[in-house]
Order: structure tokens, then sequence, then C-alpha cells
């Protein structure tokens, strides 16, 4: 792959463009002109340097690259070993027990996957919500993983084993933050954890370590049994509702709590693979829609689901359109127009993840914009032609072997659907000696009982957060 020298111009010629800039422009036949790290120019017949690499985009379609605001990487070695969860049975395997048994280089293992994973299916951008960093090794090696990829990374720095306001408070911690978090154009930064909606509020002084640094909170908002409306109050209260902070899943919160995230600007990361699967909530598409908050997409862990944005764009589009007829059908109605198109869909997987991560450089394919940018073409598929509607063909009919050429940063790092200068063979010998590791730690019986683990007689129904003893029956409210 020499032909992608360093410094090299790369122009990506004659394909469906989807600009997703302002004008939500789609170009039937144009060309994306990369220099550097940023895209210079879109549009039909771009004159391009002498130098530059032409990659043949005929018939494939141009978009920007995905955005997944949400991704819990580090498990992405236990890759399908939850398949059939609940998520009661998440919280004790990874909250209450095995979850323990996690070492950095298992959290390097998991990331590093994920991050290949992510970079092959055009995900070019990804939030590590990265709640295994049980210590400031765990955080070193799961940067270190996230800087061997040549992929856009935010490290969403979270401890599901401590209390939030112990961690962040921790010396080792800040001294994290100065060693590691260094401004680099690649490598973001969160706090993440969760509010338990405890009247004393333990996670405030967690909040106020995240206002100190400047850097946002992402916090599980609206999940049955763990998290809702309380905790979402108590941060409006004490004002740590802010347009940067992400709300995960907001798959069971009420009215009230929409107003007050619509209010204060944030934005809610749905993973509607998950909500309609593990009970979080029934995805909530069809309800944020009508209070003007911001949405992303994004695939929470490849321990059940799936880990492409394809696959996010597919279901959320089917579950918000199944809870519009329902909806419609109990008033004796029929919906003939569908409220959600796959070009809002698509949007989400790209603009909207930028935009709830503070980018205005990445998310569209635009002269300036920082050139994260993915050719979907695949000549030797039946599924790729007639291309009539482009947003509709990418919601609904490509998959991530469709995906030929990725940039990110104005690098090739994948092209005719092969990763480029990444050794897959040493990926895989790394996440073999994890499964090797947890799987000899557990023990063959309780590995195989794992994949439907009992629920031990713990408080894990009223409250899965060992910090604090409390339960709320707010978190189990019967729903209207």
């Amino acid at each position: 792959m020499s032909q992608f020298e360093q410094g090299r111009p790369v122009v990506l010629r004659g394909g469906t463009v989807l600009t997703l800039d302002d004008t939500r422009r789609v170009w039937d036949r144009a060309d994306v002109l990369v220099e550097g790290d940023r895209i210079s120019a879109v549009g039909p017949d771009i004159e391009v340097p002498a130098d530059a690499v032409v990659i043949d985009a005929s018939g494939g379609i141009v978009m920007p690259g995905m955005i997944d605001t949400h991704r819990h990487m580090w498990q992405t070695a236990m890759r399908g070993y939850g398949a059939d969860w609940t998520l009661t049975q998440y919280f004790v395997w990874y909250y209450l027990e095995s979850g323990k048994l996690f070492r950095p280089q298992d959290i390097h293992a998991g990331n590093v996957l994920a991050a290949v994973e992510a970079l092959e299916s055009g995900v070019t951008t990804v939030v590590d919500w990265s709640h295994g960093l049980r210590t400031v090794e765990h955080a070193d090696a799961a940067v270190d993983a996230l800087q061997s990829v040549p992929g856009r990374f935010v490290l969403a720095y979270g401890n599901i084993q401590a209390p939030p306001a112990e961690w962040t408070g921790a010396p080792e911690f800040r001294d994290f933050v100065r060693r590691r978090i260094t401004g680099d154009d690649l490598l973001g930064f969160q706090i993440a954890f969760d509010v338990t909606g405890d009247p004393s509020f333990p996670e405030k002084p967690a909040f106020e370590v995240a206002r100190e640094l400047g850097v946002p909170v992402t916090t599980h908002a609206g999940v049955w049994g763990a998290t809702n409306d309380d905790g979402v109050k108590l941060m409006h209260d004490n004002g740590f509702m802010t347009p940067e902070t992400i709300y995960v899943h907001a798959a069971s919160l009420s009215a009230d709590s929409y107003h007050r995230i619509a209010a204060t600007g944030g934005s809610i990361s749905v993973s509607t693979e998950s909500e309609q699967s593990a009970g979080q909530g029934y995805p909530p598409t069809w309800a944020i829609r009508a209070h003007g908050i911001p949405v992303s997409l994004s695939m929470d862990t490849s321990v059940w689901w799936s880990g492409d944005l394809f696959s996010a764009m597919r279901t959320t589009l089917g579950a918000d359109r199944s809870r519009e007829h329902l909806e419609a059908h109990a008033q004796g109605d029929t919906v003939t127009h569908a409220s959600l198109r796959a070009e809002h869909v698509v949007e989400w997987a790209t603009r909207g993840g930028a935009h709830a991560l503070g980018r205005d450089d990445l998310g569209s394919l635009e002269p300036g914009k920082k050139a994260d940018v993915v050719l979907i073409k695949n000549d030797n598929s039946s599924v790729s032609f007639p291309l009539l509607n482009p947003y509709g063909h990418v919601a609904f009919q490509v998959q991530r072997g469709d995906v030929h050429t990725v940039l990110v940063n104005g690098r090739v790092v994948k092209h005719e659907h092969r990763l480029v200068g990444i050794d897959l063979d040493a990926v895989r010998r790394e996440v073999d000696e994890t499964v090797t590791y947890l799987r000899s730690q557990l023990g063959e019986e309780a590995w195989q009982k794992g994949m439907n683990p009992d629920i031990p007689p713990t408080k894990i129904l009223d409250n899965p957060y060992t910090y604090t003893d409390y339960a709320s029956s707010s978190t189990h409210t019967r729903r209207a």
C-alpha cells in the first residue's frame, strides 16, 4: 500500500456524495479531494494535484465517517458471550462478579479489537465508554490500545467497581489526565459515571471534578432498574446539566426529564439494539423527537450486539416506526407518512455524533472539515445496485463488508475492503490470550453458566451500583 504514502493527496472520484452539510446536498456524481488531514474540495470533476492517489468511487456512496457515542470497547474480547442476557444478568456478570477479573492487558485486548472493528465498519470516531478502569494501569492500557490503532477515539473514563467521587478524586486519576490527555486531536476525553438518584447525591464531587477539568460527563440515564428521573433532577437542581452532557439510552424517562435535557442543551445517545433487547426501556427516539433533543447513535457492547452503525440505523428506524404505528393504532388512527426517514438516521450516525462531541469539524463532507471519509462500494455484490435512494441504501441495504475505503484524519486505513497497516493476526493472538485467561479463572462450569447466569439474592434488582445502598421505586414505576 505504498501508494498511500503520508502527504500524498487522495481523491475519491465519481461517487454519489452525501455531504451531510447544512443543505444536505447529495451529488449524483462527484469527487472528494483530501489534502493533508482536511477535505479541500467537494464537487464534480475537481482538478487535483498531479501526485494525487485516485480512488474510483463510481457506483458507490461517499459519506462522512460515522461516529459512535457510546461503546464499551473493553468488553469486545467477549464478543457474543452474552447474546441471551438481560440487563440484570449483565449487571451480575460485569458489575458484581466477573468484571473484576479483567487485567490491564484484557482491557487492551478488547480495546484494540473494538477499534479495528470500528474502522473496518466505517466508524471513524468511537467514544470508549470505559467503565472497567479499576486502576490507572487499566486506564493506561486502554489509551495505549486506542493510540495503537489509526482511528479517532474519545476515552470516557469510568470505574464501576468504586464510587465516582472516590476515583475521580484520587491523585493518580489527576496524574493520568495530566500524562495522557494532552490535546491530541485523535484522543478526546470524557468522564463516565451514572447517577443513582440517591438524595444525598454521592456523585456530586465527580461532577465537580469534571467541571474543574473542563471535560464533559457521559451518563447512563433512564435505564429501567438502575437510573431514572431522580438522577436527572439532581443533576439539574445542582447545575450539572450542560450542552456537553451525553445521556445514554434515556429510555425510561418522563417528559419532565426530557424537558430538562432539552432546556439545558444536552444530547441523547440511543443504542437501539441494546434498548430493544436488554430492557433499559423502549428505544426512545419516538418520544425525544417531540422535544427537539439532539440524537446520536451508539452500539453499546459487542458482548451482545453488532459493532457497526448500519445495524444501529436500521434498528432505530424499525423501532421508531413500529412505535409510531402502535401509538396511532391505539387511537384508531393510521400512519400514512413515516415521521422518521432514512436521511434522519444517517444524519444521527454522522452529524449527530459530531454535535454530541462538540466537533463541528467532523460529521460532514465540506472543504475545511477533517478528512474522515467512508466509501461504500462493492462491485461483487448484487445488493450494490441499483442505487436509487442513497440514504435508504445506507440505512437498509449496506453491510460492513460493503465498506470499501475509510480515511481517518486524511489517512487511508482501509482500502479495497482490507485494513491498511493493521496486523489482524496479532490482534487475534492478544484476544485469544484474554479469552483463555478469563475462561481459566472462571472454570469451565462457570464459563458455560455465565452465558445465562443466575441472579444472586442481592440488591441487584433494585440498584446495581455497589457504592450505595440506595434503591428507588422510581426505577421500577409502572409507565403509562
